[in-house]
C-alpha cells in the first residue's frame, strides 16, 4: 500500500541516485501552493462531489399488514400503487375512475406523473392510497388504520 507524502518528507524507499536514463530537458511545474498543503482548493473539490440517488421507484407509503404500497418513480415518470392480493372489484373501480391504468408486465397501478399536474398528482395519489387501505380494511374487518 502506498502513501502519499509532503515534498518536504523523506521517503523510505531505496532509491538509486544515479539516473541510467538521460534527461529530456523537460521542465516540471512548479505547484504554486505552499508545500505544506496537499488539499485542493474548494473551486477544484466541488466538482468533485459525489452525490447519492434515492432508490428509484422508490416507497412514499406502505402499509404491510394490507400489502399495499404506494411507489413514485423519478426516472419513469409515473406514480404506482401495488397491491400483494388482487383487491376487491369496489377498489379495482375505484383505481380505474380515478385514471389509473394496469401495468401487467410490472403489476402495478399506474398513473403518469406530468410536469404541470405532478403536484397535484402526487397529492390525488397519496388521497387513493388512504381510501383504498380504508376501504379494504372495512371489506376484511381490520381495525384502525396502522400508522406509517
Amino acid at each position: 500500500m502506498t502513501r502519499k507524502r509532503t515534498p518536504d518528507q523523506q521517503t523510505t524507499e531505496t532509491t538509486n541516485t544515479e539516473s541510467t536514463a538521460p534527461e529530456t530537458g523537460t521542465a516540471v511545474a512548479e505547484p504554486s501552493a505552499p508545500a505544506n498543503d496537499n488539499q485542493p482548493s474548494f473551486a477544484e473539490r466541488v466538482g468533485q462531489r459525489v452525490r447519492v440517488s434515492a432508490a428509484d421507484p422508490y416507497v412514499i407509503a406502505a402499509d404491510p399488514v394490507l400489502g399495499v404500497r404506494l411507489y413514485e418513480s423519478k426516472s419513469d415518470r409515473q406514480m404506482a400503487i401495488k397491491f400483494e392480493e388482487k383487491p376487491s372489484r369496489a377498489v379495482l373501480d375505484k383505481m380505474r375512475d380515478a385514471g389509473w391504468v394496469w401495468r401487467q408486465a410490472d403489476k402495478i397501478w399506474a398513473h403518469a406523473l406530468t410536469p404541470e399536474s405532478a403536484a397535484s398528482t402526487r397529492i390525488k395519489a397519496e388521497r387513493l392510497y388512504q381510501d383504498t387501505c380504508r376501504m379494504i380494511r372495512q371489506e376484511i374487518g381490520a381495525g384502525q388504520e396502522v400508522p406509517f
